[in-house]
């Protein structure tokens, strides 16, 4: 029997690893301490690592040395990058993709192995629902039958983000002028739980998160 690793903290990623270890074979392994990576490498000696949503930078032996999976919430080669959602959603983009890559030493530039598209339609909890349940898909079908059909990025079609910052959930007097109530109820929703709200800065310097919005 197979170890594979499915490193996570979010709680999409846990539900994820839940599906995936239902529906294969292989002792699936769940780490959410980048702490302990290395101590469950070492232990478990997995065939396979994958990293759901995983924010934190992974050594190069690492990599060298196992086969490591990286799914990222984008249709890569767009949106590489940090906080690739929130980014999509506030830019105003309709649809979204669940791809799947073998990890190199270059921020989301390896070699394509599952890429599936999806809505950005409803809350973010929705949204993330989609991606664990098409995650789930693209991870036992690696799984399953191995890398098959890897598919170079095109290196033309990239684009890269920053991950945000918390003073950029601001949202200010010159934004509910200058764009629409979809443009701003898009960035209310990208920034919904567990990422740092929207909100407005008050008369008195207090601030006034918006978790929810709609529009009439």
């Amino acid at each position: 029997m197979r170890n594979i690793l499915i490193c996570g903290y979010r709680d999409w990623a846990h539900d994820l690893f839940v599906n995936v270890d239902r529906c294969v074979i292989d002792n699936c392994v769940y780490v959410d301490d980048k702490d302990m990576l290395d101590t469950m490498i070492d232990e478990y000696e997995p065939k396979f690592i994958f990293f759901i949503g995983w924010s934190w930078i992974i050594k190069d032996d690492i990599i060298n040395n196992y086969p490591c999976i990286c799914l990222h919430p984008s249709p890569l080669p767009k949106y590489r990058g940090g906080s690739p959602m929130q980014h999509q959603i506030i830019n105003g983009e309709k649809t979204s993709a669940v791809t799947l890559f073998e990890m190199d030493e270059g921020i989301d530039t390896g070699d394509i192995l599952f890429q599936k598209k999806f809505s950005l339609d409803g809350d973010l909890d929705d949204i993330y629902r989609r991606v664990s349940d098409i995650g789930t898909d693209g991870v036992i079908e690696i799984l399953e039958d191995g890398y098959q059909n890897q598919i170079k990025q095109n290196e033309e079609e990239a684009t890269f983000y920053k991950r945000r910052k918390p003073s950029m959930s601001e949202i200010k007097i010159d934004d509910i002028s200058n764009f629409t109530a979809s443009q701003l109820h898009d960035k209310v929703r990208a920034l919904q739980d567990p990422y740092p709200n929207a909100f407005i800065t008050c008369k008195d310097g207090t601030k006034l998160y918006i978790k929810r919005t709609e529009i009439e």
